[in-house]
């Protein structure tokens, strides 16, 4: 019978060397996953974003960019595309360490690297993990998933706002996204 590979800790993962070039390196399940950084066309979208859901959150806690977090604390060391973190949650992260648990909400744009099993991976373990909203922004499509903890999943179009459960008020229209 084959011996199963070891899984890399998190304490491990950070020893590896940090001069690894272009690529990007984050820790799925104990394993060392490689990405490639994102497209300015990428970036710009996760800034829009942000700077949507900043002012609707800002009493509520901080919205960040590539925010990293541990949704299995032990083996997983990710980074969301746009995060909302509680104000509570923010203030108790330990400054040499990262958010434990996913993010309240968790926006992924899809890059064309992205498999949609794989994004519905992600929305499973950090839905399993804290996370109250997951969100799949498709530039292709002009739409955004939303999924829920239950599992239900939504998809908004350009007509539509997404509601913002966890900021109270009114939601985020679509059109103001994809300008």
């Amino acid at each position: 019978m084959a011996a199963l590979p070891a899984l890399m800790t998190v304490e491990q993962f950070r020893e590896l060397p940090s001069d690894r070039g272009p690529l990007v390196h984050e820790l799925h399940h104990g394993e060392v996953v490689t990405l490639t950084r994102p497209k300015a066309k990428h970036y710009k979208l996760q800034t829009r974003l942000a700077d949507l859901l900043r002012p609707r959150a800002a009493h509520l806690g901080v919205v960040g960019i590539e925010m990293p977090f541990r949704a299995v604390p032990q083996f997983d060391l990710r980074a969301a595309d746009v995060a909302f973190v509680s104000r509570e949650r923010w203030d108790s992260i330990d400054p040499e360490d990262n958010l434990h648990g996913a993010p309240e909400l968790v926006v992924e744009v899809k890059s064309e690297s992205n498999t949609w099993a794989e994004l519905r991976e992600r929305a499973s373990l950090c839905l399993a993990n804290g996370c109250q909203d997951f969100w799949i922004v498709d530039d292709k499509a002009r739409t955004i998933t939303a999924i829920a903890p239950d599992g239900r999943a939504v998809q908004y179009s350009a007509a539509d706002c997404v509601p913002l459960p966890l900021f109270g008020g009114d939601g985020l229209r679509v059109s103001d996204i994809f300008k």
